[in-house]
């Protein structure tokens, strides 16, 4: 957990919604010199910070409305911290709760440094991670379809498999192997909106490839030298981590990525782990998937696994590979070097 602790003469605390937004402006002695609702704008917000622009910090917490707003700081030239959700909720929680109270609780945060910052993620390469993590969710819906066409195949005992329908010319002759006509027109459906998304999913790759190459070629590059790591892997990879250098260690990394657990402990006794939802979320699948393609066709590393499993049991192994290239891809993408099998495989 990061705190900000800069000292600054005004602090300004936001609760921001879609169309509204609760601003808390506190002085260096904790004095409220504004407190006021209004319209969430970029005309209104700089109106009521105007009298206070000499030294003055701005936060909120990190919700899906903050793009803009971090935006227009950075124009202004106005330092902008972005509040961790989860932490934020843990030190100011209280037993009343509205969007007054919530915005000074925020500038009380950030004035007596106890603000647990989020990553503020820059916005040259903001809107294609967002892209790439669009392009994830409706991959996860194409797979939905294709679940669906094959349990339905087993809800009326189809003993022929129908094969591997992802490939578009394996989906011939699939519709009329059902009998019922309304089951017809069901997978019908499904393998029409398959068609659809394979369309859309393979022109948002192809733009999201030619912006990585535009963006960070050489990160890109480096994270395709990974055995069984390819584009689309590299694509979250590179878009998920953005910076390397915002790490300032491996463990910070592997943390954030939800590779390793946290442990509990009080008075020298372990309570088990915690903070399992901390952290990036499409990090963690991403370095997941990365482990099992890992092993394909890699003998090598098949052997690997099987040495870790030999000592942590089966339940253990994969989680085990998956932090190892974590701390890997942390040391290629800092030293800027290609992934080195033989050193991965003895380290």
């Amino acid at each position: 957990m990061r705190f900000y602790t800069k000292q600054h003469k005004y602090y300004c605390g936001i609760d921001l919604h879609t169309n509204k937004m609760y601003l808390c402006i506190l002085d260096r002695h904790g004095e409220m010199v504004f407190h006021r609702n209004m319209k969430a704008s970029p005309e209104h917000f700089l109106n009521a910070i105007k009298p206070f622009r000499e030294d003055l910090v701005v936060s909120a917490e990190c919700m899906f409305t903050w793009y803009w707003l971090a935006d227009l700081c950075e124009d202004e030239g106005i330092p902008f911290i972005l509040g961790h959700a989860l932490y934020m909720r843990a030190i100011h929680g209280g037993k009343s709760k509205n969007d007054k109270i919530d915005s000074m609780k925020i500038a009380a945060l950030l004035r007596g440094g106890l603000m647990p910052q989020a990553y503020t993620y820059p916005r040259k390469m903001r809107a294609t991670r967002d892209l790439m993590r669009r392009r994830n969710h409706f991959m996860r819906k194409r797979a939905e379809l294709f679940a669906h066409v094959q349990n339905t195949a087993s809800q009326y005992n189809h003993q022929e498999p129908l094969g591997r329908i992802a490939k578009p010319k394996n989906r011939e002759g699939t519709v009329e192997r059902f009998a019922l006509p309304c089951v017809q027109k069901s997978i019908e459906a499904n393998l029409e909106m398959i068609t659809t998304y394979d369309r859309v999913i393979s022109g948002l790759e192809s733009y999201i490839v030619q912006s990585a190459k535009s963006h960070d070629p050489v990160s890109y590059s480096l994270l395709k030298t990974i055995h069984g790591v390819g584009r689309i892997i590299a694509l979250n990879l590179l878009y998920e981590i953005e910076d390397i250098a915002r790490f300032p260690r491996v463990q910070d990394f592997v943390s954030y990525s939800r590779l390793v657990k946290c442990a509990k402990e009080s008075n020298g006794k372990k309570y088990g782990t915690g903070g399992k939802k901390i952290g990036n979320a499409h990090l963690r699948w991403a370095f997941s998937e990365a482990a099992q393609l890992f092993l394909k066709g890699n003998e090598e590393g098949q052997k690997h696994l099987q040495k870790i499993t030999n000592k942590h049991g089966k339940g253990k192994a994969l989680s085990i590979l998956a932090h190892k290239l974590g701390r890997a891809v942390y040391y290629m993408l800092k030293n800027k070097k290609s992934f080195d099998m033989e050193k991965f495989l003895t380290a």
